[in-house]
């Protein structure tokens, strides 16, 4: 098969789908790889090392016209929908429930749109997002503590504190991946740290392994309108597999913080859990409501790439492997994981949650399959 990578063009997006090792492994499993020149170089891997291990190195068009197999990181923009080809199996990260024209752009195309996010095993675990929030969980404290600072915009809090001096207050709404992620990374710090969440089970789970260092409450309204009062740092980190993000903290609620918080809603990529939200970019981040810093920027990891780029192909290249190899509709059949990741087939919406946030009723998968 013919795999193609071609450079991301989203603002600040410098990851990339693909490692020289990743090349490799397809080159060897007799698959051709074509990779767009310089599209490593965001990531500190250059054309050589692509080059040295099998893959072709060209522009743009030829890999949106020849490849079979397109491996991305994040969804098209609407400069490469044109370049779509009825047939091309599209597996990349593509959050569609918030993004009805990018849904459709896929149907017009008549392409296979398999996401990342909604590649699931049968325990409900999400492989291929999985390292992605992992990054985005310890990256969302990282760039949150820098925006408290006062000449960024912050209320001017040292989220350790100092000894005379109380730490600062970091609330983390969802306790996934993501949720847990930044809770490790806030404790380590120093903060004083919440983390709401439905699951009872997860609560005991983050109680068990932080030892009284971590706060866990029940996510309902009122204790979520109880926690932001104090809050420095909220972090929103809730997610539905495939769905729209719900919103679970209004404008007046935000209205209520403390002037110069910081909202970091790494669920922005699936339309935020905060109603005043919108997404951002590397290159523009921030923006105020109510005197709150809001940080929506949906391609967190991007910031970086490197660390990015390694663990995302770490995780996706044995689906990659299996596509290019046993071909989408084997795949599929035989995968049960790979399977629920199909979001669009040919010019059908199978993936229920993206259907449901379109008003419309999904097709199921067996009956695209020939």
């Amino acid at each position: 098969m013919i795999v193609g990578v071609p450079r991301e063009i989203k603002p600040g997006e410098q990851r990339l789908a693909l490692t020289p090792a990743g090349v490799q492994a397809l080159s060897e499993a007799g698959h051709r790889v074509l990779i767009e020149a310089g599209a490593g170089a965001g990531s500190g891997i250059r054309d050589e090392a692509y080059a040295k291990v099998g893959a072709t190195l060209c522009p743009a068009d030829r890999i949106w016209a020849e490849a079979e197999l397109v491996l991305k990181v994040k969804e098209p923009l609407p400069s490469e929908y044109p370049r779509l080809r009825p047939g091309q199996v599209l597996f990349t990260y593509l959050h569609l429930a918030p993004a009805p024209e990018l849904t459709h752009a896929l149907q017009r195309a008549d392409v296979i749109g398999i996401a990342y996010e909604t590649v699931q095993r049968v325990d409900g675990s999400l492989p291929l997002l999985t390292p992605m929030s992992e990054v985005a969980g310890r990256l969302a404290v990282q760039e949150g503590t820098f925006y408290l600072g006062k000449a960024h915009g912050g209320r001017g809090i040292l989220l350790s504190g100092v000894p005379g001096v109380p730490p600062g207050n970091v609330v983390i709404l969802g306790a996934g991946t993501v949720g847990f992620n930044a809770a490790k990374t806030a404790v380590g710090l120093g903060a004083d740290v919440s983390i709401l969440d439905v699951n009872l089970d997860r609560l005991r789970y983050v109680d068990d392994l932080f030892r009284g260092q971590v706060v866990t409450l029940v996510s309902n309204s009122f204790n979520i309108a109880q926690v932001l009062q104090r809050a420095d740092l909220l972090i929103g980190a809730v997610l539905i597999t495939g769905a729209r993000a719900p919103v679970l903290i209004t404008e007046a609620m935000v209205a209520g913080m403390k002037e110069g918080a910081v909202i970091v809603d790494v669920a922005v990529d699936q339309g935020g859990c905060v109603a005043t939200i919108r997404p951002t970019t590397l290159l523009e981040p921030i923006y105020r409501v109510s005197g709150v810093v809001h940080y929506g920027v949906a391609n967190l990891p991007a910031l970086v790439p490197r660390t990015s780029t390694f663990a995302l192909t770490n995780a996706t290249l044995p689906y990659a492997l299996e596509l290019a190899t046993r071909g989408v509709e084997t795949a599929v059949r035989e995968n049960a994981a790979l399977a629920k990741g199909v979001n669009v087939w040919r010019g059908k919406i199978v993936h229920p949650a993206v259907a449901e946030s379109l008003g419309e009723a999904p097709t199921p998968l067996e009956a695209c399959l020939p």
